[in-house]
């Protein structure tokens, strides 16, 4: 829950940021976009708003983004034992997707002796959603689970033109663990459930959030290797 607020805070106080800098009129920063694609712990697809150098004497930047991602959900005969039933009938049809909203600051560097490179660290925040179907089982339920998190990163940018740069991205997500919620049960890392299925291998205890997690590939550690486009605006 700490770590929430710090969250919380460090979002809000980059966001006042970038209003006051906006309102300033003799404000020297420049905007652009850019669009990126590659691997996210699965195919990623990102875009950007990016204010550059910020203020005077300070050169970085503040960069917010949108994401999707698509990847592997999990095991879909354990989540269905987790969240329904202990049934295993039905052809498996499995999907998993997420939405990151991301904040980064900028800090040009000259790592690997690249001209135009920035180390990017900040907040994250993930809507992630597993699909499980069991098609001729009549069994078709999501798991959902919202999630903060933190990243570091090293972009890199190549000139094409006055306006166009190629953009090149590595990266770490780290997402905290939350809720998993799914048909009606749900699993907590404190330890309280609501509704937890009973486990008829092992004694008909109830399921627990270690039980879910490895169920379930909600994000944790999500590495990136992204290539896109950068507009100067």
């Amino acid at each position: 829950m700490k770590m929430k607020r710090i969250l919380i805070l460090t979002v809000f106080f980059m966001s006042s940021l970038t209003f006051m800098l906006e309102a300033q009129t003799k404000t020297s920063s420049k905007t652009s976009v850019s669009i990126q694609t590659g691997y996210n712990r699965g195919y990623g697809l990102m875009g950007s708003f990016t204010i550059h150098r910020l203020a005077e004497g300070l050169n970085g930047n503040l960069r917010f983004s949108i994401g999707m991602n698509w990847m592997d959900p999990g095991i879909g005969l354990e989540a269905r034992r987790v969240f329904i039933n202990n049934n295993t009938n039905g052809t498996l049809e499995k999907e998993g997707k997420s939405y990151d909203f991301r904040v980064d600051y900028m800090t040009p560097t000259h790592i690997l002796n690249l001209k135009n490179s920035y180390i990017v660290f900040g907040p994250r925040y993930s809507s992630f959603k597993a699909t499980f179907d069991f098609v001729g089982g009549n069994e078709k339920f999501d798991v959902t689970t919202q999630q903060w998190g933190i990243g570091v990163g090293l972009d890199n940018y190549y000139k094409m033109n006055k306006q166009w740069d190629i953009s090149f991205a590595l990266g770490m997500d780290y997402f905290f663990d939350n809720t998993l919620t799914g048909h009606d049960t749900s699993y907590s890392p404190n330890g309280e459930s609501t509704n937890p299925r009973n486990d008829n291998q092992n004694g008909n205890t109830p399921f627990t959030y270690d039980d879910a997690d490895a169920a379930i590939n909600q994000p944790k550690f999500m590495p990136r290797i992204m290539v896109g486009l950068l507009y100067k605006l």
